[in-house]
């Protein structure tokens, strides 16, 4: 399975503008620019898509650890908390903090926990957080 995603900026850092697309048409020509990102501006930026996925592809993962206890979930409900901070290095993605709060009718607490920690570790967004990055560069002149 192979997932794209395409990404187009304009101009300099500050004064640039960028917009992002995905071939499923979920979100086409979606425009961020360094206020979106760097200065609360209206608008998103990556890392908020990163959050989006990361507590997107968390839940799916509870619901599954779940089921594999004989537990179903009536919802789940998860906000990633993603904090970016400027390093000596750069930017960095430092921590994300996932808010899960789980509806399961007779749900045992130590099942879920123990669920909700393999979810953690299994997730393929928080495997990816740790990833190798390959890239091919091509200049076009």
């Amino acid at each position: 399975m192979e997932r794209k995603a395409s990404a187009v900026w304009r101009g300099g850092l500050k004064d640039g503008k960028g917009e992002f697309s995905a071939p499923s048409g979920v979100f086409s020509h979606v425009p961020y620019s360094f206020a979106t990102r760097f200065e609360n501006a209206q608008g998103t930026n990556p890392e908020e898509l990163i959050a989006a996925a990361h507590a997107a592809c968390f839940s799916m993962a509870l619901s599954a650890q779940l089921g594999g206890a004989n537990l179903t979930p009536e919802s789940i409900n998860t906000t990633a908390n993603l904090k970016m901070e400027k390093q000596d290095a750069g930017w960095a993605i430092t921590a994300i903090h996932l808010d899960v709060h789980a509806k399961i009718p007779n749900g045992d607490d130590a099942a879920f926990q123990k669920a909700a920690e393999a979810a953690k570790a299994g997730c393929p967004v928080s495997k990816v957080l740790k990833a190798q990055i390959t890239m091919n560069a091509t200049l076009d002149r």
